[in-house]
């Protein structure tokens, strides 16, 4: 029988028998393409024109028809509910805290019954809180007449060296596009000048000067996220407050530096520098962990001299840098898949054979490192789930002992010329803590902006780290998350999350929404899969461009040693995975649809053959590959979900998922994937497409509606493999 696809009127249905309707099938205008004498046929290229009619209505009557079962799921409610509850308990939460040098705390803060977080701040961590500004309040320069109710967030905050002005970022249902306004933090006035065309979530920041008056950013000429010149030709502008921000000062970019052959998909911007710096230092970036970076007199620059002249290379593999005087301190994969910590002098730079600090570590891949005025702190982990903390200082490295076990830390501090150091540490099953630490007494003090609650709801689930062997013999690091109760039944629902791109190790967070599912009776797992970063950069390309097939191989060989262990069985498991997770759990399940009983793919890239074209494509290139050349082509046909889908097959029970303002995964390439899935798909199963309208790559606005999307998720999951109590009712009303 044939799955449902069309939306139902008002009536009961019963939802095993859902699938019995017509099918509406997507409109298909196929195309032919041929590359170095491989032709393939792309059966859904109309739905690259996201202006198309017939493409619009057939995705709108997709994201009605797949709210509509999703809203229907009991395990949505109870999650929705739970984690507003567990938000009530907390009274609030907070975000993005930035600490300057004066001591001014700037943060974002959310009480429980509000939709968005507003910008406070105080005097040290002991001040008195005072609002700062209700982003409600924004009017956008590009629709300042209309009365349409716009839901603006704060998404990044930059105050300047003495905190007496800071930057604040505003954006629109998930957009990544930004508009910033500029506030004086004593008298809370704005400046009227509004800065536009920018993303410093991502690229190119705000860049404050010495004089608090002054600042760079990366200036993105083309707004829209839909065009594919949208992240083309970005420029390095210098803005003085005061000043008319489209009267832009061009001074680090393809167009302003010719000179440097700056290709068009590259992102060029001011880095990381110090107050009366002698001289700054600029990227060429890309997704790639490592870039081409150049150096400049500052004197030069401000004359408006084009002296740069190269720093490094992407072959000579500085991963972080820090200059300080005379002098860069940096992480070093030159040799080193694991990193090793070097400096080297700026008047006559070595970046392959520098000054070694700390060597390579065997069993240990150093993740980042801060410098304070007692020295160097540094964090390590181990398979990318247990955290070290180090400091490196008067030529030793001396481990500090952290006041529990952590699955992962990070370091923020005031800067170079101050003491203080603040270490976050989370746990899958723990919340995130805030300590500061005291070097001479060698103790850790709690300095958490939330107060820490209590979860009994959580009381005996438990975390095992361990590895697996795959089928080439590597070991590959998996996370289970569960019930101490637990048996190993082989009828336990297992939801297995992925993805393994770009070198990022998927870190261990209070996931309050894997303890609920081990609550329940379910097992969550994480498979550090390759092309990650956990085992350093050899884990990272080991899992790129030609050997990707590494990375949903690997997910593959996860699930079948949970059944081999008698955990579950194919009717029990569920995969899940993100953005380049996409590919992971895509081709996983294209190439072992038997394997699995349901698939979530989450704004995920499926059609990566033609992710060159879209806005987000050019820079990922250095991850992916690019069509031009015969052997990435190869491997990006290789690891393209779309193509993979074959007529006849049996595919598992699949949700997936769009943002309609998403500039990083076009919506148009989860459409087409749903559609042709829709299409061949050869059983039962259902496969649903959610578009969310007011949302991009990481979501809309709204914390609640967050909350929803994920909670469908996690019900599609309980759903599909029965989790007992969760499934839905026998007679829904439509």
């Amino acid at each position: 029988m044939k799955k449902a696809h069309l939306i139902l009127a008002i009536n009961l249905i019963s939802f095993p028998l859902i699938n019995a309707q017509k099918i509406n099938l997507a409109p298909s205008k196929p195309v032919t393409d041929e590359y170095f004498g491989t032709k393939i046929i792309d059966d859904y290229r109309n739905f690259e024109n996201l202006e198309d009619p017939a493409v619009i209505s057939w995705m709108k009557s997709q994201a009605e028809y797949t709210d509509s079962v999703l809203g229907e799921l009991p395990y949505k409610k109870y999650f929705v509910d739970e984690r507003l509850k567990f938000d009530k308990r907390s009274g609030y939460s907070t975000s993005n805290l930035k600490i300057t040098g004066g001591d001014l705390y700037f943060y974002l803060k959310k009480d429980a019954d509000e939709r968005f977080h507003k910008l406070y701040y105080r005097k040290g961590f002991k001040g008195k809180e005072e609002l700062l500004y209700d982003p409600t309040t924004f009017i956008s320069t590009f629709d300042p007449e209309s009365k349409q109710k716009h839901n603006f967030i704060i998404n990044f905050l930059s105050p300047s060296w003495d905190g007496s002005k800071i930057a604040i970022s505003m954006s629109e249902n998930g957009k990544e596009i930004s508009e910033v306004i500029i506030m004086d933090v004593k008298t809370k006035h704005i400046y009227p000048e509004v800065i536009t065309n920018l993303e410093p979530t991502t690229v190119g920041q705000v860049k404050w000067l010495e004089d608090n008056n002054s600042f760079y950013y990366t200036y993105f000429p083309v707004a829209d996220s839909n065009s594919p010149e949208y992240t083309k030709n970005t420029e390095v502008t210098f803005y003085r407050l005061g000043e008319d921000p489209k009267k832009r000062k061009n001074v680090f970019s393809r167009v302003n530096n010719p000179e440097l052959n700056i290709d068009e998909g590259r992102f060029p911007g001011i880095v990381q520098f110090n107050q009366r710096d002698p001289y700054f230092i600029g990227n060429l970036g890309d997704v790639d962990d490592f870039t081409d970076t150049f150096i400049i007199n500052r004197k030069d620059f401000d004359k408006g001299i084009k002296s740069w002249k190269p720093l490094y290379y992407k072959a000579d593999k500085v991963y972080e840098k820090k200059p300080i005087g005379d002098e860069v301190y940096f992480m070093s994969g030159y040799n080193s898949p694991n990193f090793k910590l070097c400096k080297t002098n700026l008047g006559k730079p070595d970046f392959r054979n520098p000054e070694i600090l700390v060597p390579e570590k065997k069993d240990e891949t150093i993740k980042e490192f801060q410098i304070t005025k007692d020295g160097m702190y540094y964090t390590t982990t181990i398979n990318g789930v247990d955290a070290r903390l180090y400091l490196y200082r008067n030529g030793k490295d001396i481990p500090i002992q952290l006041p529990f076990v952590a699955g992962s830390v990070s370091i923020e501090t005031k800067g170079k010329d101050y003491s203080d150091i603040w270490i976050y540490c989370s746990g899958w099953a723990n919340e995130t803590r805030r300590l500061k630490y005291d070097l001479k007494t060698n103790r850790f003090e709690e300095e958490n902006l939330v107060p820490l609650i209590a979860y009994p709801e959580f009381e005996g689930v438990v975390v095992k780290e361990t590895s697996i062997k795959t089928r080439d013999g590597v070991d590959v690091p998996l996370t289970l998350v569960y019930d101490k109760n637990l048996k190993k039944t082989g009828n336990v629902p297992v939801l297995i999350e992925a993805y393994g791109s770009y070198g990022i190790s998927y870190s261990p967070f209070f996931a309050r929404s894997f303890s609920m599912w081990a609550k329940k009776g379910g097992m969550v797992a994480i498979a550090h899969v390759r092309g990650g970063g956990e085992k350093g950069e050899s884990w990272h390309k080991a899992g790129y461009k030609q050997t990707k097939p590494n990375t949903w191989r690997d997910l593959i060989d996860c699930t079948e040693y949970l059944i081999k262990e008698g955990y579950t069985s194919k009717e029990k498991v569920a995969i899940w995975g993100g953005s380049a997770g996409g590919i992971t759990v895509g081709r996983a399940m294209t190439e072992r649809p038997d394997l699995f009983k349901a698939v979530i793919v989450d704004v995920g890239s499926t059609n990566t053959v033609r992710m060159e074209i879209t806005p987000n494509g050019p820079g990922n290139v250095p991850e992916f590959g690019t069509v031009t050349k015969p052997d990435e082509f190869k491997a990006l046909l290789e690891m393209d979900t779309f193509h993979h889908i074959k007529k006849g097959e049996k595919y598992p029970a699949t949700l997936i998922t769009a943002g309609i303002n998403d500039s990083r995964v076009v919506s148009w390439m989860p459409a087409k994937f749903a559609a042709k899935l829709i299409a061949n798909d050869a059983s039962d199963h259902p496969t649903l497409f959610k578009v969310d309208y007011e949302g991009g790559h990481y979501g809309g606005t709204d914390l609640a509606r967050a909350y929803a999307n994920v909670g469908e998720v996690f019900a599609f999951a309980a759903w599909q493999l029965g989790l007992p109590g969760y499934s839905p009712k026998e007679n829904v009303t439509k």
